[in-house]
């Protein structure tokens, strides 16, 4: 059955904002090789940012905390957080400038990004807890995140961790979240699902792109399957399918129906260029999920 497009839960997403610059490609280069791009655009992103746009869209009351710079870019991510409703009294202008991500799209859709951090690099820590979901990810100095998870825990909320990009956890994080959305990739370079699971993490959901997700509870294995679209980029779709799932479990959904929601919303941002601009609304994904 499908819900109603406002939900009485709450998201807080620590995390970076960015602009991004994305230039089109017949494919990617070789190392060493150089090519000739196509169309070049510029975006809002950033893994925080476009996970707590998802979050806004899918029906959560979201709060951002975020460094940006005194720029013009950091008064365009700014304004983009604003137009989507999201609390942004917990962004901080720094002496740095804004994030950047360099994204390369290929004709096939996929993309290679690499991310220059900026003003993400004095990112605050989110000590005032006051939410049913902290969400966090890995563009933010990971002290920042172990603290902030540190202080949601102790405040009764719960911890999405999205670990990208993907680095060792100290244990004195993994002990504090409750859920993991690694993707195949980076999955592997934490160890595996068992390890991430034996240190502590409550569960592990797996993206697997086009084919859904993969729920790892203790002693139980979900296959979420995911909606048959033409992909024309895929930048965002994981960061849509963290806050969909984050916006969910704020509602009281379970961890399986809320990642249903969040593959349906990921595949709909794969249909559309950029990263914020492909996030599609609640209303969009109640349309096709079945939740």
């Amino acid at each position: 059955m499908t819900t109603s497009a406002t939900t009485t839960g709450s998201v807080l997403v620590l995390g970076s904002a960015n602009l991004d610059l994305v230039v089109t490609s017949e494919r990617h280069a070789e190392p060493g090789e150089t090519l000739i791009g196509g169309d070049y655009s510029e975006h809002p992103g950033g893994k925080g940012l476009n996970q707590a746009v998802a979050s806004a869209r899918a029906g959560a009351m979201t709060r951002f905390v975020a460094a940006v710079g005194a720029d013009s870019a950091g008064d365009v991510l700014l304004g983009v957080a604003d137009d989507a409703g999201i609390d942004t009294s917990g962004v901080v202008t720094v002496d740095r400038p804004t994030g950047r991500a360099l994204i390369v799209v290929s004709a096939s859709g996929e993309n290679s990004i690499v991310v220059v951090p900026g003003a993400n690099t004095l990112c605050p820590t989110a000590s005032a807890i006051d939410t049913d979901v902290l969400v966090a990810q890995l563009e933010v100095p990971i002290e920042v995140v172990t603290s902030s998870f540190v202080a949601a825990r102790d405040a009764g909320a719960t911890t999405v961790l999205n670990p990208a990009p993907a680095t060792p956890l100290p244990p004195e994080l993994l002990a504090v979240v409750d859920v993991i959305v690694p993707n195949e990739h980076e999955v592997d370079l934490l160890g595996g699902v068992d390890a991430l699971l034996a240190s502590g993490v409550g569960a592990v959901v797996v993206t697997l792109g086009e084919r859904g997700a993969r729920v790892h509870t203790e002693g139980r294995v979900t296959q979420v399957d995911s909606l048959a679209v033409d992909a024309v980029d895929t930048t965002g779709a994981g960061d849509t399918f963290t806050g969909y799932l984050a916006a969910g479990l704020s509602e009281g959904l379970d961890l399986v129906t809320a990642a249903t929601r969040g593959c349906a919303a990921g595949a709909l941002a794969t249909t559309r260029a950029g990263a914020v601009p492909s996030i599609p609304s609640r209303a969009e994904v109640d349309a096709v999920s079945g939740v």
